[in-house]
């Protein structure tokens, strides 16, 4: 039997999944579970890696022996190491504001266009590229100092057993990899003049980059959007996927990247999957707009369910009014509901006033953006998709999932719900030699998962709501 601890992070927890392989038969389960609380800290909204590295070694020491340990995290985000390998301060957060205002600056020294077709990634001012160009602005002693970036799955290796590695799926959500030969893209270090030895060497996912007690660590698939496609089950050609948690990264896997100007306009990003293919997909915010909104009404003393939020979403009338997700006002923590009716206001829509109205809005908002997202998808790859798989958190959400299919009229897969943390596994044990590649293990899963399967029902006026949701982007300029 192989014994593999997969480590992942999330916006509000983190946890460390223990997964034990034998004779075909893959059992999971939870050994420890930890708050991951980002706070203000010297002036910015910062991780608290201590704590984390703390509920590492506890997550450890619950699992037992294990052959292998693996990291993932969200994309973006690093800490910078001195000469001698010390982290020089917490990693600062995406959701932070440093960054303002350094998207436009770069764009001087690099046309959009540009620097999109260098790495195939959606502009957005969280990437990796904007963080330090505003560190080295409004830090530039902190800059002098360091000798080291390591991605935030990479940091966490390090701290464990010295590791030195950056691996490519968590490298490519940064706006520095070449899309299309995988490397550091060398014309956008030299325009922003950032030093190609600041990066460690560059490791496909599944290698081991180290040891910790006898276990191998392994960089898995960094990025966790990448783990949760890694387990997707047993995908058929036209497929899309859906990784929905607190962002909604919906996409398709692709040989080679597309990197034209329509591509860039529509704001979608090619990343690197753990299986060597290009992830072709849409970076929407997802869960983060329910989640948040649940948060703000406990602010106010009102505390709800997530099944009483959907109760009062179903309740509520349909197809009423809608936001876009991605406009930048959704994305600072706060009060969500009072942005959805503002937006609501500014656009002249009716006004969502009670809990239902406001959770109808969004719930529906969120579907509305998946269809136009999968209409962009197709208008660059040239493919019809027949059915688009949900993995992650989301899976759970039934309302979401039957709004999804029913919006874009085609089936919906939920599940695993543990997509990332069963994609973790799945690269440890491959790179374990007990699979033979990740199809062999996205079998597994097909075969051994809960799945569920939303037929998209005949009737409402959705047609009629996405005609209207694509005028109302437009406004938005999304």
């Amino acid at each position: 039997m192989k014994r593999v601890l997969a480590f992942d992070f999330g916006g509000s927890s983190g946890r460390a999944i223990l997964g034990e392989y034998r004779d075909g038969r893959l059992d999971c389960r939870e050994v420890h579970r930890f708050d991951n609380n980002p706070r203000p800290a010297d002036g910015h909204f910062r991780w608290d890696f201590a704590d984390l590295m703390e509920n590492v070694h506890t997550g450890i020491e619950k699992a037992g022996t294990v052959d292998s340990i693996s990291f993932d995290t969200w994309g973006v985000d690093f800490g910078l190491l001195d000469r001698d390998g010390n982290l020089l301060e917490d990693p600062v957060h995406y959701r932070d504001d440093r960054t303002a205002g350094m998207v436009e600056q770069a764009l001087q020294t690099l046309s959009a266009d540009e620097l999109y077709a260098a790495t195939g990634s959606q502009i957005m001012p969280i990437n990796t590229l904007f963080q330090l160009l505003a560190l080295r602005r409004q830090q530039p002693e902190l800059w002098a100092k360091a000798s080291r970036l390591l991605f935030m799955p990479d940091l966490f290796a390090h701290a464990l057993c010295g590791a030195d590695a950056c691996e490519t799926t968590i490298a490519s959500t940064s706006q520095l990899l070449d899309a299309s030969t995988g490397g550091w893209s060398k014309p956008v270090l030299q325009a922003f003049d950032i030093p190609e030895t600041l990066f460690a060497p560059l490791a496909a996912s599944g290698t081991a980059v180290g040891e910790y007690r006898g276990a191998k660590v392994i960089a898995g698939a960094g990025h966790d959007t990448q783990c949760a496609v890694a387990a997707l089950p047993d995908p058929e050609a036209n497929a899309a996927f859906l990784s929905c948690g607190t962002w909604s990264l919906l996409g398709c896997e692709l040989d080679a990247p597309i990197l034209t100007a329509q591509s860039r306009r529509m704001e979608l990003s090619n990343e690197r999957g753990a299986n060597g293919k290009v992830n072709y997909l849409k970076n929407i915010i997802g869960l983060w707009l329910i989640q948040e909104s649940r948060r703000q009404w406990g602010r106010e003393e009102t505390s709800y369910s997530y099944a009483e939020l959907e109760r009062l979403a179903l309740a509520a009338e349909p197809l009423r009014s809608f936001i876009d997700p991605d406009v930048p006002e959704f994305t600072p923590p706060g009060d969500i509901p009072g942005r959805v009716r503002e937006f609501c206001r500014r656009t002249g829509q009716p006004v969502p006033e009670t809990v239902g109205q406001v959770m109808r809005c969004i719930y529906e908002s969120l579907a509305l953006k998946y269809r136009f997202a999968l209409s962009q998808l197709s208008a660059n790859t040239g493919r019809r998709f027949t059915a688009l798989h949900v993995l992650g958190g989301g899976a759970k959400d039934g309302l979401l999932c039957r709004m999804t299919a029913d919006c874009a009229g085609i089936p919906v897969i939920a599940g695993p719900v543990e997509a990332t943390a069963l994609g973790n596994i799945l690269i440890q044990l491959t790179a374990l030699g007990e699979l033979s590649d990740l199809n062999e293990g996205r079998r597994l899963v097909a075969a051994t998962q809960n799945l569920r399967r939303f037929d998209p029902q005949p009737g409402g006026d959705w047609d009629k709501a996405a005609a209207y949701y694509e005028k109302l982007l437009q406004t938005t300029g999304r």
